[in-house]
C-alpha cells in the first residue's frame, strides 16, 4: 500500500484524537480539521478537498440532517406530553424487571432491520431516556444495548440497503443471507447485553452535564397544557428547565394516573398506546417502504441497485416510507394525540425549539464526520486498504472480513465497507472455492467493526448518549468491536456447515 495514504489516514485520526483530547475546540472543528489535514497529506488537489468537505458534509445532513430534527421533535412532545413515561412504565412491565438492556437490544435490531441505523436510533432514544427516567439510572447501558442492537441486523439482515447490495454482487441467496443474518443477530445480542452492562456503570457518572439533566430531570408539562398560556405551573418557553414544586406535584399524580388519551384538560398523560403512535406509525410506513423496494428490486434482478427504478406500485410506499415523510407523520401524530386541546401554539412552538436547540450541535458534528468521511474515499484510502488486503494469501473468508473491516476503518461508512468488500472479492469466488453466502457474511460482520470518528452513527449515538472524548471510544467503538471480533468464529462455523 502506499505510504503516503497510511501518512494520511494516521494523520487524520492522530488530528481528531489531539484536538478531542487536548485543545479547547469540539469534534465539530477536529473533523474539519482532519479532512483538510488528511487531504493534504494524501496529495489532494486543496480545492478539491473544499469542495469534498462541502459535498460530504450536505450529502451526510441531506440523509439524516432533517430526520434527526424531527425525531427529537417527536421525543419532546412524549416527553412533555408524559407519553414517554407511559411507555416507558408499559415497556418495562413488558419485559420484567432487570431486563431492560434485553429489552433495548432486541427492540433495537428489530427495529433497524428494515430501517437505517441513524432514523431508527433517534426515534427509539427517547424510549431509553423514559426507562432510564423511571429507573432513576442505567441510561448508557440502555442507550449502548438499543445502538448496538441496531448494528447487529443494520449490517447483516436484508433488506437493509449494505447487506442486500452484498447479496446483488457476490450472487448468494438471499432467502439464505437474511436466515443467516437473523442466527447472527440472536447469538451475538448476548455479546451486546454483557459488554453494555459491563462498561454502562463506569461511563454512566461521566455523561456529559445537559444530556444527564435531559435524562434525569423532572419533567412536567400538565400545568402549563392545562391553560393556554401555561398558568399556574412553570413557562417552558423561558429556558428554564427547572421544575417548581406545583409541577413535580403534577408530575407524580400523573405517574400514578393511567389514562386513555389527552386532549381533556384534565392535566392527565396520554396511556402507552397512544404514545407509541407517534414511534410506530412511522416505523411501520419505512418498513413497508424497505420491503416493498426489496421485492421490487429483487423482480428485476437488481438486488445491488446500479440500474433500479422503482416499479408504479412502489412509488407510493416509497414517498410515505421516506424516513422525512414518515417522521413528519409522526411529529403531526405527536402534537394532536398527545397534548390537551387547549395547548397553546406558543407552548408546542417552545417545546419544538428547545428539542431542535439540543440537536443543532449533533447535526454538525454529524455533517462533519461525513465530511472527513468523504475525503478518505476520495483521497483513495479506503481503495488502496481493500486491494493490500486481497494481495495477502489469507483463508478465504478471511479475506472479505479482512476488506471490510479495513475499508470501515479507513472510511467510516459500513455500507461502503461492505459494497466495496462484496466488489473486490467477486472475482475471487471462483480461485478461493468460498461459497457466496459465507462471503457476504464475511462483509457484513468486518464492516461492524471500531465505528469511530468518521462514522456518523457514532456522532449519533455518542451525542445522543451523552459520551465525550475517549468515554466515547471505550462505549461506542468498544461494543461495535465486540461484535466484530465474536462475529469471527461464527464465520468460521457457517463455513464448516455450508
Amino acid at each position: 500500500m502506499d505510504l503516503q495514504l497510511i501518512l494520511a489516514l494516521a494523520a487524520g485520526i492522530a488530528t481528531i484524537v489531539i484536538i478531542v483530547l487536548a485543545t479547547r475546540l469540539d469534534a465539530f472543528i477536529a473533523l474539519l480539521l482532519a479532512a483538510i489535514v488528511t487531504g493534504i497529506v494524501a496529495g489532494q488537489d486543496l480545492l478539491s478537498i473544499v469542495d469534498s468537505i462541502t459535498t460530504g458534509f450536505g450529502d451526510t445532513l441531506a440523509s439524516i440532517g432533517i430526520v434527526i430534527g424531527l425525531g427529537v421533535g417527536i421525543g419532546k412532545i412524549l416527553e412533555v406530553s408524559g407519553a414517554a413515561d407511559s411507555l416507558a412504565r408499559a415497556f418495562l412491565r413488558a419485559f420484567g424487571k432487570g431486563r431492560e438492556p434485553w429489552a433495548m437490544g432486541t427492540v433495537g435490531s428489530l427495529v433497524s432491520i428494515p430501517v437505517f441505523c441513524d432514523s431508527g436510533y433517534v426515534i427509539m432514544n427517547p424510549l431509553a431516556r423514559s426507562i432510564a427516567r423511571v429507573k432513576k439510572g442505567g441510561y448508557v447501558t440502555l442507550a449502548l444495548a438499543l445502538g448496538c442492537g441496531m448494528t447487529l441486523t443494520h449490517h447483516m439482515v436484508p433488506p437493509t440497503p449494505g447487506p442486500l447490495a452484498a447479496t446483488g454482487i457476490l450472487g448468494a441467496d438471499i432467502g439464505s443471507v437474511i436466515l443467516a443474518g437473523l442466527v447472527f443477530t440472536v447469538i451475538l445480542l448476548p455479546v451486546v447485553v454483557v459488554y453494555a452492562r459491563w462498561v454502562g456503570p463506569k461511563l454512566e457518572p461521566v455523561l456529559n452535564t445537559q444530556v444527564k439533566h435531559d435524562v434525569y430531570a423532572e419533567v412536567s408539562a400538565t400545568s402549563a397544557e392545562a391553560s393556554p398560556e401555561g398558568a399556574g405551573g412553570v413557562s417552558t418557553l423561558t429556558g428554564d428547565r427547572e421544575s417548581t414544586g406545583a409541577d413535580s406535584a403534577a408530575s407524580q399524580a400523573a405517574n400514578d394516573t393511567d389514562t386513555t388519551g389527552p386532549g381533556t384538560g384534565s392535566g392527565k398523560k396520554p396511556g402507552a398506546f397512544l404514545g407509541f403512535l407517534p414511534l410506530i406509525v412511522p416505523l411501520l410506513l419505512i418498513v413497508a417502504n424497505t420491503v416493498g423496494t426489496a421485492i421490487d428490486k429483487d423482480a428485476q434482478g437488481e438486488l445491488a441497485g446500479d440500474a433500479y427504478e422503482p416499479s408504479a406500485w412502489v412509488a407510493p410506499l416509497a414517498f410515505l416510507g421516506n424516513p422525512v415523510v414518515a417522521l413528519i407523520i409522526g411529529l403531526v401524530l405527536a402534537v394532536y394525540t398527545l397534548l390537551p386541546r387547549m395547548t397553546s401554539r406558543n407552548s408546542v412552538q417552545g417545546w419544538l425549539a428547545d428539542g431542535a436547540a439540543s440537536a443543532g450541535l449533533i447535526l454538525l458534528i454529524t455533517g462533519a464526520g461525513g465530511s472527513f468521511g468523504l475525503v478518505l474515499r476520495e483521497s483513495g484510502v479506503g481503495d488502496a486498504l481493500a486491494a493490500a488486503i486481497a494481495s495477502i494469501s489469507l483463508p478465504a473468508l478471511l479475506v472479505p472480513f479482512l476488506i471490510a473491516s479495513l475499508v470501515r476503518l479507513a472510511q467510516g461508512s459500513g455500507t461502503v465497507a461492505m459494497i466495496t468488500a462484496a466488489s473486490v472479492t467477486a472475482p475471487l469466488i471462483a480461485p478461493l472455492e468460498l461459497d457466496p453466502l459465507v462471503a457476504v457474511m464475511a462483509c457484513t460482520a468486518g464492516s461492524m467493526v471500531f465505528s469511530y470518528f468518521n462514522d456518523s452513527y457514532f456522532w449519533v449515538v455518542t451525542k445522543f448518549t451523552g459520551l465525550d472524548g475517549i468515554h466515547a471510544i471505550k462505549g461506542w467503538s468498544g461494543i461495535t468491536t465486540a461484535v466484530w471480533i465474536c462475529s469471527l468464529p461464527l464465520l468460521f462455523v457457517l463455513d464448516l456447515v455450508v
